[in-house]
């Protein structure tokens, strides 16, 4: 069952008096428990297609449906409280506010909600914990921790509110090695756990964390491949075929 669909998508930006058409006529469905990669070249609409998905940017034509709901007719105030109440979103930039702590950081989002305040603390406290983070670390501020970390709180920020959806942009592209593993390996558990991700990267060791890939040229979809969950199947078979399908594709 698809959580998330589209239908003849559309995204056109206006470029010096000429229409650039960034995503053209897409018809694409996310199922529910997904962790969907999107990949292409720069420029291929990558970006384009997560934000028209996710309600951060209307289509210029088509749609997309939530369940069976188009969201694209929504009003900014409507698509708000959806993406408060369905939609969690982790990006390469972080974007933690400066002059609030780690914890204050994680709780704004969730007190939107009006929920109960004291069950948020400890659900908040109990998410900072499982992604490493200590409470030595929840009165600093986000120049005080290192990018790993900032990212991890990032995620909680972006999860405390069991959104049905996860969207992630380049979430490790600013990350070492080492702090890379570890929040790919938290998102396989969100994934895990239930919940769908869709994610754009241009990293091979990123897109291995997905059961599938779609890949973009121009706006458009030219390719799609599929994989069991991670850590299910032989990992160099799931290596080499990945790599042969991205050879195919041009990457």
């Amino acid at each position: 069952m698809n959580i998330l669909h589209t239908e003849k998508l559309c995204k056109s930006f206006s470029n010096g008096g000429l229409q650039q058409h960034v995503i053209k006529n897409l018809d694409i469905g996310i199922k529910e428990k997904d962790y969907t990669i999107i990949m292409g070249a720069s420029g291929s609409g990558k970006s384009t297609l997560l934000y028209a998905l996710s309600g951060m940017d209307s289509p210029t034509l088509g749609s997309v449906y939530f369940g069976d709901t188009d969201i694209s007719k929504y009003t900014n105030d409507q698509l708000a409280v959806f993406r408060r109440e369905n939609c969690g979103f982790v990006f390469q930039s972080i974007y933690l506010l400066e002059n609030m702590t780690v914890f204050d950081n994680v709780m704004t989002g969730a007190l939107a909600l009006q929920k109960n305040s004291a069950e948020l603390v400890k659900k908040a406290e109990t998410l900072l914990k499982k992604v490493g983070i200590g409470e030595t670390l929840w009165n600093k501020y986000p120049n005080q921790l290192s990018g790993g970390e900032c990212q991890r709180v990032g995620i909680v920020r972006a999860i405390i509110n069991d959104p049905k959806i996860v969207f992630a942009d380049e979430p490790t592209g600013s990350l070492n090695s080492a702090s890379s593993s570890d929040v790919l390996d938290i998102f396989t558990e969100i994934n895990k756990s239930g919940q769908s991700i869709v994610m754009v990267t241009h990293d091979m060791k990123t897109a291995l964390r997905g059961n599938r890939v779609i890949y973009l040229r121009d706006g458009a979809v030219i390719g799609e491949h599929d994989m069991q969950p991670y850590g299910t199947d032989d990992s160099k078979q799931r290596l080499e075929g990945l790599q042969r399908f991205l050879d195919e594709m041009g990457w």
